[in-house]
């Protein structure tokens, strides 16, 4: 399930590729196999980076093609002290992370110090209005270990990384369908894994994900303006910063 439009990135051969609180690799597996870019994925969950390195070898490593031979890395880092080089990367992408850190703003300050002059940042946070549902109708949503600590305004953070030095290009929603299967969850949080509501919506959001029907597809389009879950923001960084 891909949050950040990857159409929407320039992975032109050789380009440096950061995903940032990379989880267990949804976005950093895709780009491994689309691009000769040298990708590096970084979380700070060990067992989270010890899964996305076992899916870099669950499929046969993808062929050398015009461009070169793609390569991915998957290191355990904290998003406001990253172990990169100033400059050192031609795209970042952060996806649904800034949301669980406390001092965002430091991580903001960290990918504007490690991504080139130029360079593309692609940013998703959940939606506020369903993730204030959410967190209205289950405390332990965003108490529990992990969890989010703060709902965005999507405009403020916009107005954040504008102050970093960057311009907005392009935003979206992203998984409206999704919406209505985590109101669920957090209505009968204490039974979310056993309910057969539940568990039956987890079966249509996977049968929509690997079929893509044209219904589901067009009624998704059609909601993720205002009730996507997650709001995808994509910024070009000044050349002067």
């Amino acid at each position: 399930m891909l949050t950040i439009d990857l159409d929407a990135l320039d992975f032109s051969p050789g380009a440096r590729v950061l995903d940032l609180g990379c989880g267990q690799g949804r976005h950093i597996h895709n780009i491994y196999y689309r691009a000769p870019v040298h990708a590096v994925g970084i979380d700070l969950s060990p067992e989270d980076a010890a899964l996305t390195r076992d899916g870099l070898t669950y499929f046969p490593p993808p062929a050398p093609r015009t461009g070169g031979v793609p390569s991915a890395h998957i290191l355990v880092a904290d998003a406001a002290r990253l172990p990169f080089a100033c400059q050192a990367f031609d795209i970042v992408i952060c996806s649904e992370v800034l949301e669980h850190i406390q001092n965002y703003k430091a991580a903001l300050q960290e990918i504007t110090r490690i991504l080139k002059p130029g360079g593309t940042l692609a940013l998703s946070v959940p939606r506020a209005w369903p993730e204030w549902v959410c967190w209205t109708l289950s405390n332990d949503y965003h108490t529990s270990p992990g969890g989010h600590v703060r709902i965005f305004n999507a405009q403020a953070l916009t107005q954040d990384v504008r102050n970093c030095g960057f311009t907005l290009t392009r935003a979206h929603g992203a998984h409206a369908l999704h919406v209505p299967y985590w109101w669920l969850k957090c209505l009968f949080w204490r039974r979310r894994d056993t309910l057969w509501l539940i568990r039956l919506y987890h079966k249509i959001l996977i049968w929509d994900l690997t079929r893509r029907p044209w219904v589901t597809r067009a009624l998704e389009a059609m909601l993720n303006p205002f009730m996507g879950k997650s709001v995808v923001l994509y910024f070009s960084k000044g050349r002067t910063t």
